[in-house]
């Protein structure tokens, strides 16, 4: 009897009940829909923000979902510089986030280009680009080889490990990711969504590396959206949904491996993850879209530039209280100039005094 759906004789002959998975879908997408069009209305330095903050949970988040912290400090700075967006507080990333930060941008904004394993090769290393992952040396930029037994999931203490999964034997890896790969990269009629789960699941089910499994099978997920909407800008995160659903989430990929082909099961949850991505977007995105509002309140006013760079550092989340001596300093103005930038803005109904007092008057900007 087969213990896993790779040694069932008809793998990976995937099937699934679309009656069961077309409501949900059909949702989920016309929220997706809804959303790129909300963003693509977006100026073009506020999408570039959008996207600044959702790469950055992206990485910061699939790194979580194996027990790795990473510093959301440096994964930003990081990633702003390689898309040319200035931040105040840049900071230097080690080796580790770099890593994860060029595999989800080459995943992302390279969606044009084709899946292949050279490609999943320079990700792997990407990620460990000292050999090790711990320190356990790895194979770095090459399928497992199985050289220390079967390649199984496992958890609890040393030995008394609980065997969760066993991947199929390092000798069909090649096989298995030929065929894999001859799957996803042309277009066969499935819908995206549907496709980016089933990719996710035949990836991780071939664990085709010694380390690295799923933020690759994550990144080959979003790699397969981002092809669909052709587009570079990531607006949602699934990794950041599944961080949350983490249980949820290997639970399922573990369930789903020792049943049968048929994952509607699967394809359900990833879909109801989808969707959650796609609502938690208003959250992750609120101080972009907070601006997006602001200004769009305010189009029709005249506002000078000085006026224009304090206001976006207000928006952005100012730490502190505003004064007319910290506008000066931000401004590179005079303490008249700033005074003067103030009471025209607090004239147009734009900023209020703050009613705590206080040694020295402050300001903030009046809610919409």
């Amino acid at each position: 009897m087969s213990r896993y759906i790779h040694q069932l004789t008809d793998w990976p002959e995937f099937r699934w009940n679309q009656e069961a998975l077309q409501s949900p879908l059909a949702a989920a997408r016309h929220k997706q829909g809804r959303l790129l069009g909300r963003m693509e209305a977006l100026g073009f330095s506020l999408r570039k923000e959008a996207e600044l903050e959702t790469l950055t949970l992206d990485v910061v988040k699939t790194s979580e979902i194996e027990g790795e912290n990473l510093s959301a400090q440096q994964v930003r700075s990081s990633i702003a510089r390689r898309l040319g967006v200035d931040v105040a507080g840049s900071v230097p990333a080690d080796r580790t986030v770099e890593g994860v930060v060029e595999m989800m941008l080459d995943a992302t904004q390279n969606f044009e280009k084709p899946l292949t394993a050279e490609r999943l090769f320079g990700w792997q290393a990407a990620l460990f680009p000292t050999g090790h992952s711990g320190v356990r040396r790895i194979t770095v930029g090459d399928w497992r080889d199985d050289a220390k037994g079967p390649m199984q999931v496992v958890s609890g203490p040393m030995g008394r490990e609980s065997v969760h999964y066993e991947a199929p034997s390092a000798r069909v890896v090649d096989d298995e990711m030929t065929r894999f790969l001859a799957w996803a990269n042309p277009p066969d009629g499935i819908d995206p969504v549907l496709k980016s789960a089933i990719a996710h699941l035949w990836f991780v089910t071939i664990h085709p590396f010694d380390d690295g499994n799923g933020r690759i099978a994550r990144a080959i997920a979003d790699w397969i959206l981002a092809r669909s909407e052709k587009s570079s800008q990531r607006f949602y995160s699934m990794s950041a949904q599944i961080r949350l659903q983490r249980n949820a989430y290997y639970d399922m990929l573990e369930r789903t491996q020792k049943e049968t082909l048929d994952i509607t099961a699967w394809l359900q949850w990833f879909v109801d993850c989808f969707d959650r991505a796609i609502d938690a977007t208003e959250k992750t995105l609120a101080s972009v879209l907070r601006k997006a509002r602001f200004w769009e309140t305010h189009a029709g006013v005249a506002i000078n530039e000085r006026q224009r760079m304090v206001l976006n550092k207000l928006l952005n989340g100012f730490e502190g209280k505003l004064t007319s001596s910290k506008w000066a300093n931000l401004a590179r103005c005079s303490q008249d100039t700033a005074y003067r930038d103030m009471q025209d803005l607090i004239e147009k109904g734009i900023l209020v005094k703050d009613a705590a007092g206080g040694r020295s008057t402050s300001y903030l900007l009046r809610r919409l």
